[in-house]
């Protein structure tokens, strides 16, 4: 029978203690450059000037970089429209199949944004699109499996976009509580 816990692990209980570690005191060396010793110190010469670091290069994105980002920008605009429009044509499953064509372009958008090409408006557009998605009123939507869905992918897109805010905007689930 599984138990759940792992028993060839020991715990011996209670927290480490690292408040003496020294985190990201030495950068890594750079390619290239020879190791040296983190007490060692670099060899200077009196009579040998160092030239000032090269300015940092701008990002200049590609054509084609530009075309996703402007893509996603129209989609994740409309987005809150496409799905009130399903939701009028087809119901609760027309909500349903816009959940699945979101989550697809949430994973895209999350390709790009890895791939370091998402570009600030991108990002702006999609946080109010989720927050436009939120504030649509779907009365008949009575499936609560619908709504905990939409809210996912929502929350889904949110965590990728902004890990560290907390939103609390979500529709409360209405489970009944008593079977009739």
């Amino acid at each position: 029978m599984y138990s759940g816990k792992r028993t060839d692990t020991v715990d011996f209980g209670g927290e480490m203690d690292y408040s003496d570690v020294k985190w990201f005191q030495d950068a890594p060396p750079r390619r290239g450059t020879p190791a040296r010793h983190p007490q060692e110190q670099p060899q200077q010469h009196p009579h040998v000037q160092h030239a000032p670091p090269p300015p940092p290069q701008h990002y200049h994105p590609s054509s084609r970089v530009v075309e996703q980002n402007e893509g996603f920008e129209y989609a994740l605009s409309a987005a809150h429209n496409v799905l009130y429009q399903r939701y009028k044509q087809y119901g609760q499953l027309g909500v349903l199949g816009w959940c699945s064509e979101f989550s697809e372009l949430i994973d895209n958008l999350k390709e790009l944004g890895i791939s370091g090409n998402m570009f600030v408006t991108t990002r702006e557009t999609a946080l109010k699109a989720c927050e436009d998605i939120l504030k649509l009123k779907m009365e008949d939507v009575k499936m609560q499996l619908i709504i905990m869905y939409l809210s996912s992918q929502v929350a889904r897109l949110r965590k990728f976009l902004d890990s560290e805010h907390v939103w609390t905007d979500y529709p409360d689930p209405a489970f009944p509580l008593e079977p009739k």
